[in-house]
């Protein structure tokens, strides 16, 4: 039997929530920015951290009156995944992709969405690059193999990818 969630679906049959955090870009080292984010990969985890710029006046102002420290503000979010800069592509594949490609091959329905603002891995992560490939040709290769393997079986494949 499948493990149940509360509202009665298989676990598998659940939306999961992945963030992969990129590493810092050389224009944002050359400008010295700061890293503003702790990921913690066991407990899913993500430490937002506050800039350590210096607050403007009315804050600090509003801050020692009520004996606040702005600087310490984190806020801490938890996902059903999280990976790190030092993540791998094959290593995000095998955790997170594989096991649904799977499922698509055994007739379900499958999405894989990436959401994010522009520059922050979308692209490198769901295309890769060649000798490092991503989510898509991985998937392809996965599903292609599969068919190639299966000589017996009939197949159908239909995929979308909005850029």
């Amino acid at each position: 039997m499948k493990p149940m969630n509360s509202a009665g679906h298989s676990k598998s049959e659940c939306v999961k929530v992945v963030v992969r955090c990129r590493p810092m870009s050389d224009k944002e080292k050359q400008e010295n920015g700061q890293k503003v984010v702790d990921v913690n990969c066991e407990r899913g985890t993500i430490h937002l951290h506050r800039a350590s710029m210096p607050p403007p006046s009315w804050q600090q102002q509003s801050a020692a009156m009520n004996h606040v420290n702005v600087d310490d503000d984190v806020k801490i979010y938890t996902f059903d995944s999280v990976y790190d800069c030092d993540s791998r592509q094959e290593e995000i594949y095998a955790d997170v992709c594989h096991m649904l490609v799977e499922s698509v091959l055994n007739g379900f329905n499958g999405t894989i969405f990436a959401y994010g603002q522009t520059g922050t891995g979308k692209t490198y992560t769901m295309e890769g690059v060649a000798d490092d490939p991503g989510v898509i040709p991985r998937s392809f290769l996965h599903i292609f193999s599969h068919i190639g393997r299966s000589s017996h079986k009939q197949f159908l494949v239909r995929s979308s990818y909005l850029g």
